[in-house]
């Protein structure tokens, strides 16, 4: 996952400027891994404007209050970017991820980065995050029980995808962590509970729970 910010282009993929002809995206940075089977790994980023991977801070601590819920878990990474956080879960042992991104320079980037950890239980999907989540194909694959939902700030995007989520792709008692700009309070599911939030610079990051049933009724016979 990445940090993007809007720009006049940002309806479209990024592109480089050149003299008179597309350039050409280099790699410009590395991500490293922070923790789990692929800790320490370095992996090149593109030279593509506003792509710049989650810092490690707010990585590490998100990965800590996630503790348990990540290892076998489904992951959804959308606006997956640098594939930051949804390689991250990978290395601290998630069974698979779905990591979708318009850009088709980024996605082949992200996929050489799975290829290069010798990962084979991720997919790369070449898409518009809302679009994908819209287009009906919930109900053709398993729930997803860890998201991540990281959305260029300032373009009214955090809110739709949120809403888009509840048809049919979390599971019953999914995590979901949001990545907004500070100044936004994200408009989420009634039953999307904040378990924790971290403020780096001028995004918020913000951990929801989807309670399942057993959780709620245990709340219910608390009452």
């Amino acid at each position: 996952m990445s940090r993007r910010r809007p720009s006049s282009r940002s309806s479209t993929p990024a592109r480089g400027r050149g003299r008179g002809k597309q350039a050409t995206a280099r790699p410009a940075g590395q991500l490293r891994i922070i923790g789990g089977e692929h800790r320490r790994r370095r992996l090149p980023v593109l030279d593509s404007p506003g792509l710049r991977p989650t810092p490690d801070r707010v990585r590490e601590t998100l990965f800590n209050w996630l503790g348990m819920a990540t290892p076998g878990a489904r992951v959804l990474d959308l606006f997956a970017g640098t594939g930051a956080l949804g390689l991250e879960a990978l290395s601290r042992g998630a069974a698979a991820a779905t990591l979708v991104e318009r850009d088709a320079r980024v996605a082949r980037a992200l996929s050489d980065n799975l290829a290069t950890l010798g990962i084979a239980s991720a997919e790369v999907s070449v898409a518009d995050a809302l679009g994908y989540l819209e287009a009906g194909l919930a109900e053709a694959r398993s729930p997803f029980s860890l998201a991540f939902l990281d959305p260029p700030f300032r373009q009214g995007l955090a809110a739709p995808c949120c809403r888009a989520l509840e048809a049919g792709w979390l599971a019953a008692d999914a995590w979901i962590y949001v990545e907004t700009e500070s100044e936004l309070a994200p408009e989420v599911p009634s039953g999307w509970r904040l378990h924790r939030e971290v403020r780096a610079g001028d995004s918020t990051g913000r951990l929801y729970h989807r309670p399942g049933e057993a959780e709620e009724s245990s709340d219910g016979d608390a009452c």
